[in-house]
């Protein structure tokens, strides 16, 4: 009797995963990797397409206003929500194109508005950034026309912020490159991406 008890929380349940769509163009071949991704990771997916988004500019003004409601502890202020979002997911997922030895520029607004004290990390006493997010697993899912492919660019960044801000341990990259090279097959480079996806 305790066994099925126990059977029927697990599936009751399920994994909140927050998917974070950076792709721009409607035939996005890195949004279809990252829709490969979902399909095997199951749960409840949260969809945000920041390219959709309009985000406020990071000027003097909008940070007086961050920082007086951080003192003030407000983090249930709208202006907070997609740090909160982000904090209490399960899985995060960001899909994003190879742009320029990096990605688009949505991706890194959207950081700025999730990086909050408080809510995402915090810092130790002795200086250190604490992650305080709830996510054990984040995967970057990316493609490329070309090879070269630094990964301590684009990958990197999310990786480090990952480890070092948001306390995420295990960060995961799945690619496919070499897209648009004369003569490759990218038909054969997306299945082959897509058949190799561990989760």
């Amino acid at each position: 009797m305790v066994s099925e008890l126990n059977n029927i929380d697990k599936e009751e349940v399920r994994k909140m995963i927050l998917y974070i769509d950076a792709c721009v163009r409607g035939d996005s071949r890195t949004r279809e990797l990252g829709e490969a991704l979902l399909s095997r990771l199951g749960g409840d997916v949260v969809r945000v397409n920041i390219g959709e988004m309009k985000f406020d500019i990071t000027d003097e003004a909008f940070l007086k206003q961050r920082d007086s409601l951080i003192a003030k502890r407000m983090f249930d202020d709208d202006s907070f929500k997609l740090a909160r979002q982000f904090a209490e997911a399960d899985t995060i997922v960001i899909a994003a194109p190879y742009w320029d030895l990096s990605f688009p520029a949505a991706l890194k607004q959207y950081i700025e508005k999730i990086n909050v004290l408080g809510i995402t990390f915090e810092y130790t006493a002795e200086g250190y950034p604490m992650g305080l997010c709830k996510a054990d697993k984040l995967y970057y899912v990316m493609t490329a026309g070309g090879n070269y492919v630094p990964e301590e660019f684009g990958y990197g960044y999310i990786k480090a912020l990952a480890e070092n801000f948001y306390g995420i341990k295990e960060v995961r990259l799945i690619k496919a490159t070499g897209l648009d090279i004369f003569g490759n097959n990218p038909e054969e480079i997306m299945a082959e991406a897509i058949s190799g996806i561990e989760v």
